[in-house]
């Protein structure tokens, strides 16, 4: 099996033993990135079949990374890999679109199984994951809706990893203006006054971690 793979995780270690394992299985690794935006651009250039994203990044979280390699790099899928086997993590994680949901805990069999099913065209969840979940998001009911637009959630990401809403404008390319704007309407829909409840916020949504 020859697949094209980039992985994305902000641990050197991690990222070394994933290579090491995929290039045994004569899988292709053709770029390796530390963070969210790192690894979209990186994506874009070197258009790789599969997508292996850690969750936690840095900049821009898995989930929200997931949805701009998808959108800019069509015929793209995308396996999470994550410590995470909580509903509300599986849920965003198939909201943004990804075909694999991978724990880290889980065996190199598991995520080579998934790697195999995701090239095939089909779907890969870890064993452990909520049956319940899955089985709510295909049919689409009792789902909460996320009140946050995708910019912001990479604006409160950003807030939440200790940022300024100047330094955060920076990182995502807009002006000082636009950015606090997207902060107040934040505060006001998740109904928070001061940085260290947006960092609550951000933790809960899954976007960061302490």
């Amino acid at each position: 099996m020859s697949v094209r793979i980039l992985i994305a995780d902000d641990h050197v270690m991690v990222r070394q033993g994933l290579r090491a394992l995929l290039e045994r299985e004569k899988l292709r690794v053709v770029g390796e990135a530390s963070e969210g935006r790192e690894a979209v651009q990186l994506a874009i250039s070197v258009h790789p079949e599969i997508c292996l994203l850690d969750l936690a990044m840095p900049v821009l979280n898995g989930f929200d990374c997931t949805r701009e390699v998808l959108k800019k790099v069509p015929g793209c899928r995308v396996i999470v890999l994550t410590m995470h086997s909580e509903d509300h993590y599986v849920l965003e994680a198939l909201r943004s679109g990804v075909a694999g949901y991978v724990i880290k805990t889980r065996a190199a069999a598991d995520l080579l199984q998934a790697i195999r099913e995701v090239h095939r065209g089909h779907f890969y969840l870890s064993p452990g994951v909520s049956g319940a979940v899955v089985s709510a998001y295909l049919a689409k009911s009792e789902l909460p809706a996320d009140p946050l637009t995708p910019r912001e959630r990479q604006v409160l990401q950003l807030i939440a990893e200790g940022k300024s809403t100047k330094e955060a404008a920076a990182v995502l390319e807009i002006s000082v203006k636009t950015a606090e704007s997207h902060r107040f309407r934040i505060m006001r829909k998740l109904e928070v006054h001061e940085t260290a409840g947006l960092v609550r916020q951000a933790i809960r949504l899954g976007l960061t971690q302490l």
